[in-house]
């Protein structure tokens, strides 16, 4: 009998036991669940750049395209000094799978022409930033920095261009020539490129793209015209600068030419990197 009346107690005791194990677990999951998916709440890195690496800027330009960029190159008739400057100079770099670029300098009878190829591929160190991302604010930035025009609200515009219009008299990058004499008048206004040659955003140019034209000097000095072309592909930028100073005092380099030249080879480099 006595052993009767224990058996009760026991298992007593061991509901009570199996309630505070469920009690237990139940309390768990409760923890667990006062702090949800904890690796859920981190956000997800951002995503590296299309590009790891950068082309070779020197070879990245053919001959053909600088037989016509720089007129005088196929004027030397030194073999070696000819080899040299198509091979042009690389610019000085501490990295070269950040930066990269090269140059060219050649003389001619007619005008001294300069080329600049520029390569820079961006990345972030901000986990929460996209290397496009950077590259996207960096390049609106060069942009803001080059100072374009507002766009023309009205007037003729080149194909795949959002033109934008100058005041009359004055040159893509300066103001009017005051000096009202028929020489001076003439070189500023021919040193005024029309309406769809104005300093523009482009498109269909890499995801975004922009060019500036603009000449220095005066009509008693020879003018300098200065066209750059510049693009984004994802988180690579690149950069054109193509420059040419005539000879003859007072001429002015043709604006419609330059630009076609740079924007030939800015196409030229965006298939190159695939963009």
């Amino acid at each position: 009998m006595q052993r009767k009346a224990y058996v009760p107690g026991v298992a007593a005791l061991l509901v009570a036991l199996l309630a505070g194990c469920t009690a237990g677990s139940g309390s768990g999951g409760s923890t667990d669940d006062s702090n949800p998916g904890e690796a859920g709440t981190a956000s997800a890195a951002a995503q590296p750049g299309k590009y790891r690496t950068l082309p070779e800027p020197c070879s990245a330009v053919g001959h053909d395209t600088l037989d016509s960029m720089l007129p005088g190159i196929k004027q030397i008739t030194d073999a070696e000094q000819r080899d040299k400057a198509y091979q042009g100079e690389a610019t000085l770099t501490y990295d070269t799978d950040r930066k990269v670029g090269c140059r060219w300098k050649v003389q001619s009878p007619d005008a001294t022409d300069h080329l600049l190829v520029d390569f820079e591929r961006v990345v972030s160190y901000d986990n929460s930033v996209s290397d496009d991302a950077q590259a996207q604010e960096l390049f609106a930035q060069k942009e803001t920095a080059a100072d374009l025009p507002e766009p023309a609200a009205s007037g003729s515009s080149a194909p795949g261009d959002a033109t934008s219009s100058a005041s009359p008299g004055a040159d893509a990058g300066g103001s009017a020539d005051p000096s009202g004499s028929p020489s001076s008048s003439a070189s500023a206004s021919s040193s005024v490129p029309p309406a769809d040659l104005q300093p523009r955003v482009l498109s269909g140019l890499g995801d975004e793209a922009f060019l500036d034209d603009a000449v220095s000097g005066s009509a008693s000095t020879a003018q300098q015209r200065t066209v750059t072309v510049a693009f984004r592909t994802s988180n690579v930028m690149v950069t054109i600068q193509y420059e040419e100073q005539p000879a003859v005092v007072g001429a002015v380099p043709d604006s419609k030419e330059m630009q076609d030249k740079a924007r030939k080879l800015a196409a030229q480099l965006a298939d190159t990197l695939g963009g």
